[in-house]
């Protein structure tokens, strides 16, 4: 059996970030061997992670992580059952660690997240089975996103409760980490259901246009026509994000608002907002 020292201790906690009372258990029942000791705390993070599936998953953080050039950028959504551990030091970290990881391995999709190798040792998910049997909770990956942009740049917001946060992607001369930030602001108190026009189907167009159509039973063609345009545009107006009134100036839209510090043709190429606790 080989000496269970501080050193062997310390090697297995940086590789699994269990805290040391566990590494000490596992390494004991190893009889010290470190390998046999990663199996062992991954199978009682399976065992806690299963007991603990189905179990409601109401609170949790929302974090992000932005390049220092700000060309890229990375948000992460994870719940769990209590404030209490959404505040430890260990979920806290985690969170870090795992929107390092997106912002490095850039992911497409949270399953692809999943599968690929986290720092040390086994898979993404390994990682959060080991969390779940250190924490004592479900504990779930909600959502993840990467953006990159060399053309312009990334930004991101996470609201004042933790639970909230938008990313956006933004195609610019004049890349401004306070415009992009606002953006995000905006995202995540309004919303928006659409990026442009072209996501928005047309059934739900013409679905539109019979409303406003019933409406305007008995008036004139012409008046109809014109009423047609015009809350047809207002339409577009409240769905599609840089068409929506600006959230610091209702008079201006997203769009001008934008052009007006990141210089005439910035383009919103894309968005996410990220919600726990919902």
């Amino acid at each position: 059996m080989a000496e269970i020292t501080a050193a062997l201790v310390r090697e297995l906690r940086e590789k699994t970030g269990a805290g040391m009372m566990e590494c000490k258990k596992a390494l004991s029942a190893t009889s010290g061997d470190l390998e046999a000791a990663l199996d062992e705390l991954r199978k009682s993070g399976l065992k806690t992670a299963a007991k603990k599936e189905g179990r409601s998953t109401s609170e949790g953080r929302v974090f992000s992580k932005i390049a220092e050039d700000g060309k890229s950028g990375a948000m992460i959504a994870i719940s769990c059952e209590t404030d209490f551990v959404a505040n430890t030091e260990d979920f806290q970290g985690y969170l870090g660690d795992l929107a390092a990881h997106v912002l490095e391995h850039k992911p497409t999709n949270l399953d692809e997240c999943l599968t690929q190798q986290w720092k040390g040792d086994g898979t993404v998910a390994d990682s959060l089975k080991t969390l779940i049997g250190r924490l004592g909770e479900n504990i779930q990956i909600a959502n993840v996103a990467y953006y990159e942009n060399a053309a312009g740049g990334v930004g991101a917001y996470v609201h004042h409760d933790n639970m909230q946060g938008a990313l956006v992607n933004v195609t610019c001369d004049t890349p401004d980490a306070g415009l992009f930030k606002e953006l995000c602001m905006h995202v995540v108190v309004f919303n928006p259901p659409f990026l442009n026009r072209e996501q928005i189907s047309e059934e739900d167009v013409e679905r539109e246009r019979e409303i406003i159509r019933a409406g305007l039973a008995g008036k004139p063609a012409e008046i109809q026509d014109k009423i047609m345009v015009g809350r047809v545009e207002k339409f577009y107006g409240e769905k599609v994000m840089t068409e929506q009134p600006w959230i610091k100036d209702d008079k201006s839209t997203v769009q001008k608002s934008m052009e007006a510090v990141a210089g005439k043709g910035a383009k919103l190429e894309a968005f996410t907002r990220f919600q726990v606790g919902a």
